[in-house]
């Protein structure tokens, strides 16, 4: 059974964000007129754009948000390191609630129901779906024990589910499906282009195994890979940055990045899977101490 004190210190503090503030939505319904994002009233009650994150009001959805950043986040912290992780929850929570702000006051222009500009919105849903690409990029070819799925499919395979539900859940479907797919995309977007790598001197991860398109099916690669490339070009302009000293990469440069790049994602990739396996490691050595110290009893 996993403890949790194994758990990192900023998870369990989120975790206990999340709790809270679901508990104060269930004994204090009229404060998620102030905290959720409701798009009538962002204008002036703008805070709702960074508390509407952290504020759940369902109980399931507290539940699958605390266990998913408990288990993500174990994985995540010893790789990035609190602060970065931290930054990473915080900005994707952010440019979340942005994308959902402008897409109901979008759908509202289009469509002229009022229903999107009062609907709560709120959850840690993007932020999960964020979570679930940093898994991704780090550990994308671990396959998960009972259901023998490897972990680059979790995203796309979490934003299926959402959408299947959806159908099921109809009323829900406006503050789930959003949210988790803006969570996701921007979660992408900061690995692949923001991201600061300190030790390469360049920002974001431009494998191949990380473009838009590895989030789809092998046969639906064709027809996105042109899609992305155009908003690539068009809004994701890729910048290769390094520090003042190292000046402007001469020629050659491309295949000294290319090279670097290699070897940053092999070890993130390695370290990842090092760090998955301390986790499994060392929550299997109380299992087989209870489990020696039984067979010697038995064998007095």
């Amino acid at each position: 059974m996993v403890s949790f004190g194994k758990f990192t210190l900023l998870c369990k503090g989120l975790s206990v964000v999340l709790i809270v503030g679901h508990l104060i939505c269930l004994y204090f319904p009229p404060v998620a007129r102030y905290l959720a994002l409701i798009p009538a009233k962002t204008i002036p009650f703008a805070w709702n754009l960074i508390t509407s994150g952290y504020f759940e009001q369902t109980t399931e959805g507290v539940v699958i948000s605390t266990i998913a950043l408990l288990f993500t986040g174990k994985l995540l912290d010893p790789i990035w390191g609190s602060r970065e992780l931290f930054r990473f929850i915080f900005l994707v929570n952010f440019m979340t609630s942005i994308c959902v702000f402008i897409t109901t006051i979008f759908l509202y222009y289009i469509t002229n129901r009022e229903l999107y500009l009062y609907i709560p919105i709120s959850g840690f849903q993007g932020a999960v779906a964020g979570l679930l690409v940093g898994i991704k990029q780090v550990i994308p070819n671990k396959e998960l024990p009972l259901l023998r799925i490897k972990t680059k499919w979790l995203p796309s395979l979490a934003i299926l589910g959402y959408v299947i539900s959806s159908f099921f859940r109809i009323t829900e479907a406006a503050s789930y499906i959003p949210t988790f797919i803006f969570g996701a995309y921007t979660g992408w977007i900061y690995l692949r282009y923001w991201q600061k790598k300190p030790e390469l001197k360049f920002r974001g991860d431009t494998s191949e195994d990380f473009t838009f398109s590895s989030f789809f099916p092998e046969f639906l690669r064709g027809i996105i890979d042109p899609i992305a490339t155009a908003f690539e070009r068009m809004f994701c302009r890729r910048k290769t940055e390094f520090s003042d000293e190292s000046g402007d990469i001469a020629s050659g440069g491309d295949n000294l990045v290319s090279r670097s790049l290699t070897a940053d994602e092999a070890r993130r990739r390695e370290t990842g899977a090092r760090v998955l396996q301390e986790r499994l490691a060392a929550e299997r050595s109380p299992a087989r101490g209870r489990q020696t110290h039984q067979d010697a009893l038995e064998n007095v």
